[in-house]
């Protein structure tokens, strides 16, 4: 099989791109990526030189350049990961988000149309149901709960995943779609929770904290994640949503305090910051169904992946420090300076 990754220079993306690699060494992988502020080259450089690897850099939303990648690699499959993922970016600038996530979707369907691809997955989140309320630890996200977004970010998420739906009904395309719940892990681009308090915590700068931290997350390493995909997309039956959660809910603040606690670090570091603009309160999947049709449950406790992810950033000093002394800096001025 010839899978087609999008977006796999990514923080999800590439850590598929090394789980397939091990998964289904016979496959040949193309990984298409824009290469924008999130997407890093170093990240995929120990399969580069692989034979059966391709890097292509191209923007999901030219139409033109995507069609020729389509003719030319002709997929089986399509994995589409690339996408605006930042809440605070897509309050910052919508327009682009709906560029990528929407238009650069619908290119990616039209392209499987044109070309005959045989299956398109599409990696969306579970943000696209909103949120929970913290007193009701009963309600869970299932795979019939409405659609009801928050931020322009899972908006667009959301546009996409109908999108695909219409696809499938209206042109018969052979459609999948996963929403996941919070990823950690290696090669996280350090503006994400976890990376970026490690990475802070590490030089001693402060920890800056939403509200009062008491935001509840459902966190899944992104390895599950991977092994969830993989499954859904041999597997999975078309025209169908697989929720992928972890049952493993943890407020905001007590991630931070735990990342400070294994790195030795005061926890005088974290430092509150002004809450973002329509701020879920709570996510929370029910995997179940995904459990029951796929056999698919997380092998990684917690405790374990959260100290997996920090020796990682230990041990890979120069990947994030690449990042965090570039443009990133002005970027995070400009969300965390003045709060």
């Amino acid at each position: 099989m010839k899978l087609l990754i999008t977006g796999g220079a990514g923080f999800i993306g590439s850590n598929f791109i090394f789980y397939m690699r091990k998964a289904h060494p016979d496959y040949d992988l193309v990984c298409l990526d824009k290469l924008t502020y999130a997407g890093n080259l170093q990240t995929l450089q120990s399969v580069m030189k692989n034979s059966k690897f391709k890097f292509t850099r191209a923007d999901i939303a030219d139409r033109k350049a995507v069609y020729e990648i389509f003719e030319t690699e002709k997929p089986d499959a399509v994995v589409n990961f690339a996408a605006e993922s930042h809440v605070d970016r897509s309050i910052e600038n919508p327009a682009v988000f709906l560029e990528t996530n929407v238009m650069g979707t619908q290119v990616l369907l039209d392209a499987c149309r044109k070309y005959g691809v045989q299956r398109y997955h599409q990696v969306s989140t579970d943000e696209v149901y909103g949120d929970l309320p913290l007193d009701r630890p009963d309600l869970f996200f299932t795979e019939q709960t409405p659609l009801h977004t928050s931020s322009p970010y899972s908006a667009s998420k959301a546009s996409a995943d109908l999108l695909c739906n219409a696809y499938q009904r209206t042109f018969g395309l052979s459609i999948t779609i996963s929403r996941c719940s919070n990823n950690y892990g290696p090669y996280q681009f350090p503006e994400k929770l976890i990376p970026l308090m490690i990475a802070n915590a590490l030089v001693d700068k402060p920890l800056p904290v939403y509200g009062e931290g008491l935001n509840v997350r459902d966190w899944l390493y992104v390895d599950d994640h991977c092994a969830a995909i993989d499954l859904i997309l041999h597997k999975g039956e078309v025209g169908q949503v697989y929720n992928i959660g972890g049952h493993n809910e943890m407020k905001n603040i007590d991630i931070v305090k735990r990342i400070l606690a294994i790195v030795g670090k005061p926890e005088s570091l974290i430092t509150y910051v002004t809450d973002r603009k329509g701020h879920d309160m709570r996510y929370a999947i029910d995997p179940s169904f995904i459990h029951e049709k796929l056999d698919w449950l997380p092998s990684t406790m917690f405790n374990d992946g959260i100290e997996k992810t920090v020796q990682w950033y230990l041990d890979n000093k120069e990947w994030w420090e690449n990042i965090v002394n570039g443009e990133y800096q002005n970027y995070y001025e400009r969300m965390y300076g003045n709060r």
